[in-house]
């Protein structure tokens, strides 16, 4: 039986997952996917934390009433525990969110067919957050506003009642865990481009996490989204049978949705979290001025050009020089290496052009950090693998303290990867282990490695500069098609061109073609 109930599990979730979506779904009549997630992320979060109350005030019951029990109350009547169990104290030793009468699950459900339902959620949220203050400010209250449909939230509320939170603590987050991502995932298709700015394609999340192995010390992300790399760290930690107290996060983000939702994503699992006092830019009000992090990991925005550099020349960030004004990917690199503690070691995405650009000192600082001997492993992504852009991308690896001093390994691995859907690729678990592996042994000096011809290489500094310092990894590992390669551009070029031309006439005679049946129909255009 218990081999059933495990087998069932996948399938009940993906039920979850449909049944919710598909209610999420219609709410998009009156608002767009970036404002719907909260409403339905942050009613998940209600259900969850309210569950998880009962379900420890059960407990709690039990063992008032057992004589085997610590807290057993031999002379106490069911008025006397139900007093305690009102004892916030209980609760919060535990490490449970305090969830008062009025925000129970069972007090909003019993409301969610009332016209002002809405403004019953919102209430519940504000007594939250004034009961809990770690929640403070990171919970939507925006329930009660006149354009979402209250017919529609008290529907949603329904549907929601069916998840259930409140088995064991292990599954509850299991399942809370899990639909979290799916949510986030699907969110960020149905937003395009604008929900890249929130999520990280998870698969690129786990490779960066099982190359850095973030153990232990400081981890940071400035731009840090709804917090993916801080939940993959969490499950790569609990995995290896290390201890999630082991490591402090910090993290930082612009968007105060998003950094709602992200402090949000922390608390569902019990993660303490920095996240500064306010949702800030990472370069104008850095709120970790004095952090230097053990490890950096982040998918910052590419090639953005309103990144105000033009108000930061002398910036004491840009130790390697200073990022181009209509370009901010060198000062992302710049910003986390500042924050990199004297051991650190980051792992950053970014566009391909940050690896072979030599647009307004983009070269030049590029130089600076390999001639400073601070990149350690740069890796060529396959394309398809984001939500929200197409643009080729990459991953630099920076150590402050490098066990392979004059060396960089080369990793290829656009040739990896599958498809998860009609337009998006991504990365096998075989796909991570096989990247991961040989940037281990690598890293380690292992015997076992060896160059791969198209797929890795390590190089030598000498070989870099005489390739005018440009990090493609297709340029070193011996790929025919390496993308920077002129000539190969020019052959692309060709090929399309030739390919438009010949779209253009086949359009070009398929209108000759019904200019001539309408003629023939004594109709003429």
């Amino acid at each position: 039986m218990a081999k059933k109930k495990a087998k069932e599990q996948p399938d009940t979730l993906a039920s979850i997952e449909r049944t919710l979506w598909a209610a999420a779904d219609k709410l998009r009549a009156n608002m767009d996917a970036a404002e719907y997630k909260h409403v339905v992320l942050g009613l998940i979060f209600l259900k969850y934390i309210s569950d998880s109350f009962d379900e420890f005030r059960s407990q709690l019951t039990a063992r008032f009433q057992d004589p085997e029990e610590d807290l057993y109350w031999e002379d106490a009547t069911d008025e006397d525990i139900t007093g305690e169990l009102e004892d916030r104290d209980h609760y919060l030793a535990a490490n449970i969110f305090w969830v008062p009468a009025e925000a129970r699950w069972g007090t909003i459900q019993a409301k969610a067919r009332e016209a002002d339902i809405g403004r019953t959620i919102d209430n519940a949220m504000v007594a939250i957050e004034k009961e809990n203050p770690r929640l403070k400010g990171i919970l939507n209250r925006e329930y009660g506003r006149e354009r979402m449909k209250q017919v529609r939230l008290g529907e949603l509320i329904d549907l929601i009642a069916t998840i259930g939170f409140n088995d064991t603590e292990h599954r509850a987050k299991d399942v809370l865990g899990h639909v979290y991502e799916y949510f986030l995932g699907q969110f960020a298709s149905a937003e395009g481009k604008k929900g890249g700015q929130f999520y990280t394609p998870k698969s690129i999340v786990s490779l960066i996490v099982e190359m850095l192995e973030p153990y232990k010390g400081r981890v940071y992300d400035p731009a840090m989204g709804s917090g993916g790399f801080f939940v993959s760290s969490e499950k790569f930690i609990e995995s290896h049978g290390g201890k999630l107290g082991d490591i402090s996060i910090y993290g930082q983000e612009s968007n105060p949705t998003t950094w709602r939702l992200a402090a949000m994503n922390m608390a569902i699992r019990g993660m303490d979290f920095n996240f500064g006092k306010e949702p800030a830019d990472s370069f104008h009000n850095d709120q970790h001025p004095d952090l230097k992090a053990d490890y950096v990991m982040a998918n910052p925005p590419f090639n953005i050009s309103d990144w105000g550099g033009d108000a930061m020349e002398a910036d004491k960030r840009w130790q390697y020089g200073t990022p181009p004004v209509g370009n901010a990917n060198f000062a992302w690199v710049q910003h986390m290496l500042h924050h990199l503690a004297p051991n650190g070691r980051a792992g950053i995405v970014l566009a391909n052009g940050s690896m072979s650009s030599n647009t307004n000192n983009e070269g030049a600082i590029r130089k600076a950090l390999v001639e400073a001997d601070l990149v350690e492993c740069m890796v060529a992504l396959p394309g398809q693998l984001f939500t929200n852009t197409q643009i080729p991308a990459c991953i630099w690896f920076l150590a402050r303290s490098k066990p392979r001093r004059g060396e960089v390994l080369f990793i290829d691995a656009r040739s990896k990867g599958e498809m998860a859907s009609r337009v998006l690729k991504t990365f096998s678990d075989e796909d991570i282990a096989a990247i991961a592996e040989v940037y281990h042994q690598w890293r380690n000096g292992d015997d076992d490695y060896a160059d791969v011809a198209g797929f890795a290489k390590s190089t030598a500094l000498g070989e870099i500069r005489s390739n005018e310092h440009v990090l493609t990894p297709g340029r070193y590992v011996g790929a025919a098609d390496a993308e920077d390669d002129q000539a190969s551009f020019a052959e692309k070029m060709a090929a399309l061109t030739g390919q438009l031309k010949e779209q253009f006439e086949r359009s070009l005679t398929m209108e000759n073609n019904i200019k001539e049946k309408l003629a023939e129909l004594g109709y003429e255009l």
